[in-house]
């Protein structure tokens, strides 16, 4: 029942980030800075929601002779193109956010997570398409690529899209303007203290 309950919340959430889309607004920014992290992404989802139609297409004319099978399908196909359509307005309208309190690192409709700026250790400019998974490491990839890697003092909360709590201490996530991010923080994080300036991209 907590797997339904937690897959239902996440296509609301779909769905009302879509109707945010369409009325050209963002979730969660107020008064701070967002950075997008999915520029040129626009492209693959089309090419997601072509084969969608096509799809589709192929079901009605195999299913021309049975209308209630037909139907049921066309349903279905229409929905899943209204959530691609939403995971595409999430990505859009929920920004990674950074104020002067903490950076609220987002991944479409399923990762929402807040870092505290107190507990940012080292941030860096860090180009990787190739991510292991381990634990304490939250790795949140746009195009298999992140490009900022955040070490944290202590670990936060992450609570993963099926509801289980996970407790990262590094978190790598991608951002249109990296560069740009990662000047950010080294200005608001904890100042005096000693966080490593953004690195150049690692060779290859």
């Amino acid at each position: 029942m907590r797997t339904i309950t937690m897959l239902l919340r996440h296509e609301l959430r779909l769905l009302a980030s879509l109707l945010l889309w369409v009325g050209r607004r963002r979730h969660g920014v107020g008064e701070g800075r967002a950075f997008g992290y999915a520029r040129g992404q626009g492209a693959v989802m089309a090419g997601f929601g072509f084969v969608c139609l096509i799809e589709t297409f192929t079901m009605s004319v195999l299913l021309r002779d049975l209308p209630a099978l037909h139907t049921a399908m066309l349903i279905v196909d229409v929905y899943t193109l209204v959530l691609l359509a939403g995971v595409y307005a999430a990505w859009q309208v929920r920004p990674h956010v950074l104020d002067g309190a903490a950076l609220r690192v987002r991944h479409a409709a399923h990762v929402d997570l807040r870092i505290p700026l107190d507990r940012i250790a080292a941030v860096r400019h860090e180009t990787r398409s190739t991510h292991e998974r381990a634990d304490g490491e939250l790795n949140l990839a746009v195009g298999s690529q992140t490009s900022v890697t955040l070490e944290l003092t202590e670990p936060v909360a992450h609570v993963t899209f099926l509801g289980r709590r996970r407790d990262v201490d590094v978190v790598r996530l991608h951002a249109d303007d990296a560069r740009d991010l990662v000047r950010d923080l080294v200005r608001v994080v904890r100042p005096g203290r000693n966080v490593p300036s953004p690195s150049p991209d690692p060779p290859g």
